[in-house]
């Protein structure tokens, strides 16, 4: 038996070769990340598609992905081409809002009594904004880049993806395995919970998006938004960043509301904006209060500070990605904190099942056997022997 030091060292070194490999093989994470997503949405698919024909599970599988390439292909093949024009149509707009606002702020500012350079206001303001998307613009771009244009990457997702969802079963009771035997049941209790926040976060997360871009391109184009269709294509990307998604949306959405105005109703801008963002704040607590609890659930139901906090710290690290993952990463390592809080202090690690489950198996931690010695001592009773 390794003594506790070897044991240390050997982690230790286990656990700098791992960042190294991380290291080394960035530029493979984000393909693996992809694949895993797909691996875990379309199982139910896979699935429901193999107990109703009987078929072989890879062909089952095939059988799956030539529907989703069918489906995705013929949205593109409607929408894109209209979702283009609007694109490019707001792209100019949106340069037509930076001139409107350079030439609003070319003179002098004056603010309580107090006189500012609006041009030096207005350079501020671009630079922060520069510095703040540069970085995860340049990271999104880079993701894209390497995934979606590149045919080997692409194939490399599909066929990872293929296979992890065919052995899945084998996989994950190899790591169940891999478990020392007096933690396997609380290591299908975390996996379990941790589990249903991914599985709620994805395809809850799907569904919501989709009923998100209905509603806003419905709404917007019932209220004349121009560009209504990227606008509620835009929401429903947003959707996946919670917090933070709705005021990017509601600062976009009525920048051009106030400068653009409706493509029919006779209002002013500056009512219109005011109208927008007054439906938009309506929608926002519908989404909040009803849709998210009915389709997703409070599994990742976090303090919004967390949330931004968690979504900078993504987009920092990983672009686009790692703002959508920030909030189930967040409620997993929640799920983990919890359970190593409950294990360093002797704490029951899942107090909601005591009572209706079995108790977990006989405990082995150091600490939990010196504190039960030190109790009996204390107490004057001989303190039970052991074996170890």
């Amino acid at each position: 038996m390794w003594s506790s030091q070897t044991k240390l060292i050997i982690s230790l070194l286990v656990l700098a070769g791992a960042i190294y490999l991380l290291n080394k093989f960035s530029a493979v994470i984000a393909p693996i990340v992809l694949a895993v997503i797909l691996a875990y949405i379309l199982p139910p698919l896979v699935n429901r598609l193999q107990k109703f024909t009987h078929l072989p599970r890879m062909l089952a599988i095939l059988l799956v992905y030539l529907l989703m390439f069918v489906v995705i292909g013929g949205i593109l093949w409607l929408v894109i081409p209209l979702l283009v024009t609007q694109v490019g149509r707001l792209e100019l707009n949106f340069q037509d809002i930076l001139g409107q606002l350079e030439t609003l702020f070319s003179g002098q500012v004056q603010i309580a009594g107090i006189t500012f350079d609006g041009r030096e206001i207005f350079n501020r303001i671009a630079d922060t904004l520069q510095q703040a998307f540069q970085p995860l613009v340049g990271q999104t771009f880079d993701v894209i880049t390497s995934v979606v244009s590149s045919l080997v990457w692409v194939v490399f997702v599909l066929v990872i993806s293929m296979y992890l969802i065919k052995d899945s079963k084998s996989f994950i009771a190899w790591i169940e395995q891999l478990v020392p035997p007096p933690y396997r049941q609380d290591y299908n209790m975390l996996l379990t919970e941790i589990d249903n926040i991914w599985s709620a976060f994805f395809r809850g997360q799907l569904l919501l998006a989709l009923i998100v871009i209905v509603i806003i391109t419905a709404l917007g184009f019932a209220v004349g938004l121009p560009y209504a269709l990227a606008m509620g294509v835009l929401a429903g990307f947003l959707e996946f960043i919670p917090t933070v998604g709705h005021a990017v949306w509601v600062i976009l959405g009525g920048s051009i509301a106030l400068l653009s105005g409706s493509n029919w109703i006779p209002l002013p801008n500056w009512a219109f904006a005011f109208t927008l963002v007054g439906l938009h704040v309506i929608f926002e607590q519908f989404d909040i209060n009803y849709l998210i609890p009915r389709i997703i659930g409070r599994r990742l139901h976090l303090p919004p500070l967390v949330v931004i906090l968690g979504i900078i710290a993504g987009a920092a690290l990983a672009g686009v990605l790692g703002m959508v993952l920030a909030a189930p990463t967040i409620a997993s390592l929640r799920v983990l904190g919890r359970y190593v809080y409950a294990l360093l202090f002797d704490l029951e690690p899942f107090p909601e099942t005591v009572g209706t489950q079995p108790l977990p198996p006989p405990d082995i931690m150091w600490w939990r056997k010196y504190r039960e010695r030190f109790t009996a001592h204390r107490e004057g009773e001989a303190p039970e022997t052991s074996s170890d």
